[in-house]
């Protein structure tokens, strides 16, 4: 799990760099594939925090109904908030 969430968190900072309309496409599938995962872990019964912010990026990233920002100037600090919190939620994971 933790591994999941470095990754998405590396990609969402290595999309500050101009890349290929395709890389966004991938990184639009992995993060919403990571905030899912965290979504299905996370679930008690009862809403938290981390469902609640995790919810509203699998949205925001979705490929199915992707949201456009039709400048990238707004992305970057969204792609940095989102890698921060993939990277504080791999940190308060609990070993099993």
């Amino acid at each position: 799990m933790k591994t999941i969430l470095l990754i998405c968190s590396g990609l969402l900072l290595l999309s500050i760099a101009n890349l290929p309309i395709g890389y966004y496409t991938f990184l639009r599938i992995i993060v919403t594939i990571g905030a899912v995962t965290i979504i299905v872990k996370e679930y008690q019964g009862e809403l938290n925090f981390w469902l609640i912010v995790f919810g509203l990026i699998a949205i925001l990233f979705n490929p199915i109904i992707p949201v456009y920002f039709n400048n990238k100037s707004v992305w970057v600090p969204i792609d940095i908030i989102v890698a921060i919190l993939f990277g504080i939620k791999s940190l308060t994971l609990k070993r099993k």
